[in-house]
């Protein structure tokens, strides 16, 4: 696929400029050679060393997603899945990778849920039920990080496996310098403390690891090497799959070594929409999040943004209904395209744009007749991102998770490998009628063999000469879309720097009800007229995602890492 052709409409490129302001708090890391931009600076540097080794930006990002299984295993994961972007620069392709978890072959409702058989409506599923698909080994889905990691390494990485894998075997050998918020992560998830093996590698008498203590992960340190000297094979069909089968069946878990066997990363090309005259390539389906971003994008490219100033009431009433209409789209028409029929050309197309667009009132809310509230499946937040790019110009955009901060909490005894718990994301209450939005959404609906919908959207701009210009993603579930569009509609509306632009306060607008999601740090001033002007009501959030970015300015590269969460980092390749 050529990154040059022109998908559905193009709009006129508003010319920027990007610079480090010194007015401004917020500077981006400059170099003119490889960088990457994580959620930990260990394993920011540890993707580094792999490019000062000979190796591109595939193998970079390999090597990083090993290593945050050991330096953020709240996110970081062998046990998980996620998608993947990667631009080679000197073919001109671009490249989506989704390696997404998916249900055992053998799961029903019958046995996720214990039912014995007994026929049970929808509308009688309980909390208590549907701990069984958050916690504990029916929780979770066939994990999918090392297929896609591996198949990325295949098709389009440079150096050996045993080479890109070897940093973070040396950091599962040597350990890590336990940080407070990791300490503060694992003694706040309550499900590592009801798994045995959980237990032991994370507390010490009961208690969390403590902070500046050594952390050494001599399990994981034997999976790496596994994996390094096997490749795929050794993960899922050799001993490692077989330790992860048994553990599930002396347990009730769903998994067979046929879901292991039969599980592949698919690489296809991403969606993409055109946005001031850039192309804007992000995830697909089952994805959920890409279509709301482009969406989103799409009917901002209705407004003329640049008339308000980037922190101006009626700039976050705009992005707001925008985020609305895009969670819309994904709630009703999104889900696994093997099992489902996604009608991503029509969701996207000008027409649809065009008429969700002439819902929005600039100067007030749309009433809930217009836009009927739905209701949420909760997501969660712990997600992680990073972006890369190397002295040849070639780029990775990954984002994968656990689901949950840690997952299901279950451990693979003997491996190290933290379980996701995915099969929470499936709508199980397909079919109740007073169940709507996502809860209920026809494409997301349980079957085994199914990858469930997510709102992961790693992202590559390029502007209309056809150049990389922006490589960016978050965590945060449902947020994740809030997040990246504030990034990018700062970059290319406001023209602020990276910066800056990730640092401007986030809304989120989504379908459970009427109101907005803020930052605490938007103008007080701005909240109130939004409130009382504007007639959304506000409700005050934390903080919203952890974008990962890398803006590129006339082949400079200016990385910044999101002061939300602690310990990321920018790295810059030294040689």
């Amino acid at each position: 696929m050529r990154i040059f052709f022109l998908f559905f409409f193009v709009f006129n490129l508003n010319a920027q400029q990007s610079y480090i302001d010194y007015l401004s708090p917020y500077h981006p890391t400059i170099s003119n050679s490889g960088m990457v931009v994580s959620q930990s600076n260990l394993s920011s540097d540890i993707g580094i060393e792999i490019l000062n080794k000979g190796g591109n930006a595939v193998d970079a990002a390999v090597a990083v997603g090993f290593s945050l299984a050991v330096t953020l295993p709240r996110a970081g994961n062998l046990g998980g899945g996620g998608f993947m972007l990667v631009y080679l620069k000197e073919k001109d392709e671009i490249f989506y990778i989704d390696y997404r978890s998916k249900s055992p072959l053998n799961a029903s409702i019958d046995n996720i849920f214990n039912l014995n058989g007994k026929n049970i409506s929808p509308t009688d599923f309980s909390d208590d039920m549907y701990d069984k698909t958050r916690y504990g080994y029916k929780a979770p889905a066939i994990p999918g990080t090392v297929a896609g990691l591996l198949e990325a390494h295949e098709k389009f990485g440079s150096l050996p496996l045993e080479t890109v894998l070897a940093p973070a075997i040396r950091q599962a050998n040597e350990g890590i310098l336990v940080s407070y918020d990791l300490e503060k992560a694992i003694d706040d998830t309550h499900q590592l403390k009801k798994d045995p093996e959980s237990l032991k590698i994370y507390f010490k008498d009961n208690t969390a690891i403590k902070e500046n203590t050594i952390f050494k992960r001599p399990d994981l340190e034997k999976t790496f090497k596994l994996i390094a000297s096997g490749g795929k094979d050794a993960f899922y069909k050799g001993d490692i799959a077989k330790a992860m089968v048994k553990a599930m069946s002396e347990n009730n878990g769903l998994f067979s070594l046929e879901d292991f066997e039969s599980y592949n990363a698919e690489i296809s090309e991403p969606i993409v929409a055109s946005y001031r005259g850039n192309l804007v390539f992000t995830a697909g389906p089952p994805s959920g999040g890409g279509i709301t971003l482009l969406t989103a994008l799409n009917i901002l490219s209705f407004f003329d943004l640049k008339k308000f100033n980037s922190d101006s009431a009626i700039t976050y009433h705009l992005i707001s209904e925008a985020l609305r209409r895009g969670h819309n789209n994904r709630s009703h028409f999104v889900g696994d395209p093997d099992y489902f029929d996604v009608p991503v050309n029509q969701l996207l197309s000008k027409e649809r744009t065009i008429e969700l667009a002439k819902t929005i009132d600039i100067k007030k809310a749309t009433k809930s007749t217009v836009v009927k509230p739905l209701e949420l499946i909760k997501e969660s937040r712990d997600t992680t991102h990073y972006s890369i790019i190397d002295k040849m110009g070639n780029a990775v955009s990954n984002t994968y998770t656990l689901g949950y901060s840690f997952g299901s909490g279950v451990t693979i005894p003997g491996t190290g490998i933290l379980m996701n718990n995915q099969m929470n994301n499936f709508a199980y209450r397909y079919g109740d009628k007073k169940e709507r939005g996502r809860g209920a959404s026809t494409g997301n609906r349980f079957e085994a063999g199914k990858s469930p919908m997510s709102t992961m959207a790693p992202t590559m701009i390029f502007n209309e000469e056809g150049e990389l210009m922006l490589i960016t993603g978050s965590p945060g579930g449902s947020l994740i879309p809030a997040a990246i569009l504030r990034v990018i509609t700062g970059v290319i509306d406001f023209d602020l720097d990276i910066g800056q632009a990730t640092m401007l306060p986030r809304v989120h607008k989504d379908w459970p009800t009427t109101g907005i999601l803020y930052e605490r740090t938007l103008n007080s001033d701005v909240v109130r007229i939004i409130n009382k002007r504007i007639g959304h009501k506000m409700t005050a959030e934390h903080t919203m995602g952890s974008t990962q970015s890398i803006h590129v300015i006339d082949q400079t590269n200016y990385g910044f890492a999101d002061l939300r969460r602690p310990n990321a980092s920018v790295s810059v390749q030294t040689n």
